[in-house]
């Protein structure tokens, strides 16, 4: 679960920034005189919304080494990285993927992730908790799990699904951001004014403070009923 609360953090700041540049610049804009055209809207969202978590994902791997502060084994300098290097390489090999990158880093908490844009140029990590707590046969087991992950494909669809997320959230963010600037500030201009601007913004830091709560319960350890379709990836 880790891996997709990296994921969905590192999607939430780039759908922040990017929704709140193009409501400042009125990019994509689809006012009229009438109002939203809600079809261009849709289309609008849904392709910027795909284009944010494609983004995203080939940034995954960069984001989750620095947020993690994970020290990729360039060279093993202990038996126990040398083991790890060398089952994850072994499990590589039965899944016919390229031999993704192993880091460590540091927490106490017993935790491991694999992330990366294509399969075959992947990372698997794992915290010095894990190493410390688990035996061998269960650091394998959990090793074993990511790389499944990876085998799978499982960050591309995670991809995909956050990108219709982030269309639906630009759409209503614009929706919202419409009737509030019409209704409360009685806008009836052609374009957007304060109100919409305004009320897109905070629906989008709004929305981006949710779902990175949620990433930090589903990170943290503690049992989650939606976190049942996270446990299937």
């Amino acid at each position: 679960m880790m891996r997709i609360g990296l994921f969905l953090m590192t999607n939430l700041a780039v759908l922040v920034v990017f929704g709140i540049v193009a409501s400042i610049f009125g990019i994509g804009s689809v006012h009229s005189a009438g109002g939203l055209n809600l079809t261009s809207l849709m289309i609008m969202c849904f392709a910027y919304g795909m284009i944010g978590s494609i983004v995203s994902l080939f940034l995954s791997k960069w984001m989750a080494k620095k947020s993690m502060r994970v020290q990729v084994i360039e060279t093993p300098n202990s038996q126990a990285e040398r083991w790890l290097v060398e089952t994850v390489a072994k499990q590589a090999d039965m899944v016919k993927i390229g031999m993704p990158e192993v880091g460590i880093f540091d927490n106490a908490q017993p935790n491991a992730f694999a992330t990366g844009w294509n399969k075959n140029n992947a990372l698997v990590a794992v915290s010095t908790g894990l190493l410390q707590t688990m035996t061998p046969e269960e650091v394998e087991a959990v090793l074993a799990h990511e790389i499944g992950h990876v085998a799978n494909g499982d960050m591309v669809t995670l991809a995909l699904i956050q990108g219709v997320v982030n269309a639906f959230v630009m759409f209503f963010a614009r929706i919202i951001g419409s009737f509030v600037d019409r209704t409360v500030f009685k806008n009836e201009g052609d374009g957007p004014g304060i109100g919409y601007l305004v009320t897109s913004i905070v629906m989008y830091i709004v929305r981006g403070g949710l779902a990175t709560a949620f990433c930090l319960w589903c990170t943290s350890g503690l049992p989650c009923g939606c976190c049942l379709s996270c446990q299937q990836l």
